[in-house]
């Protein structure tokens, strides 16, 4: 129990003073993250929008695969992405290998289904008429798209940062292809994996209590912008 005490104090020592170390990882982490999950966006929310709005066969299937690619293993990712970028892989000469470019590549293969999948949700919710009266007032395909997703827009938000949350909570993929390179490509995961084994607590615990609060931070903003959004709607 004292040894736990004192990880907590010797964390929220490096976390008040600032650590540079610690402050480089969490930094790295936040970059990171939010790169894959802005680039996953641009993909999968125009994905997951045609698919909610075009009609054609083995639509089920798609939408089924993609939720069920919600539990897609990280390891497997990062062995893909491994294969992918490694010198002898097609895109080896990239030289995206034990780079923050490999784990960014990473992480938007995990994220991309989580995010097509909500935004297939969100917008499935939507008033069923919506579309045909959209369609109806002469709208070509991507301005009733883009309508639709304006209308859709907070469960689509809420799925692009519950994706980020996915994203940065991330250890096995990012560790494969980046490597845990200090200063380079180490994360606040993977830190915290490698000094827990070297019995280095305090730093372990301090990089936690950031993510954590980080995870926090995360699902606060999701529930303030689903609670605005059933308020909107019970003001309509």
């Amino acid at each position: 129990m004292d040894d736990i005490i004192d990880g907590v104090t010797q964390a929220i020592h490096l976390i008040v003073t600032m650590d540079p170390e610690v402050m480089e990882i969490a930094q790295r982490s936040l970059t990171v993250s939010s790169q894959a999950t802005l680039i996953a966006a641009l993909i999968a929310i125009p994905l997951g929008a045609a698919i909610y709005y075009f009609t054609f066969r083995g639509k089920r299937a798609v939408i089924g695969t993609i939720q069920t690619l919600y539990a897609l293993p990280t390891v497997l990712v990062g062995l893909l992405v491994y294969l992918l970028v490694s010198n002898s892989g097609p895109l080896g000469g990239l030289r995206f290998l034990y780079t923050t470019n490999a784990m960014v590549f990473a992480q938007v293969l995990l994220v991309i289904p989580i995010i097509a999948g909500l935004s297939i949700a969100g917008l499935s919710s939507l008033d069923k008429e919506m579309k045909y009266t959209i369609q109806s007032l002469n709208a070509n395909t991507f301005q009733a798209i883009i309508t639709l997703c304006r209308e859709a827009k907070f469960a689509i938000l809420s799925g692009v940062m519950l994706a980020f949350g996915r994203a940065i909570a991330e250890v096995g993929a990012v560790m494969m292809v980046g490597g845990n390179i200090r200063h380079f490509t180490r994360t606040l995961t993977t830190a915290i994996s490698l000094n827990t084994s070297m019995g280095e607590f305090s730093t372990s615990i301090a990089l936690g209590i950031i993510l954590l609060s980080i995870a926090l931070i995360v699902n606060f903003a999701m529930n303030i912008i689903q609670n605005w959004h059933s308020g909107g709607k019970k003001d309509v």
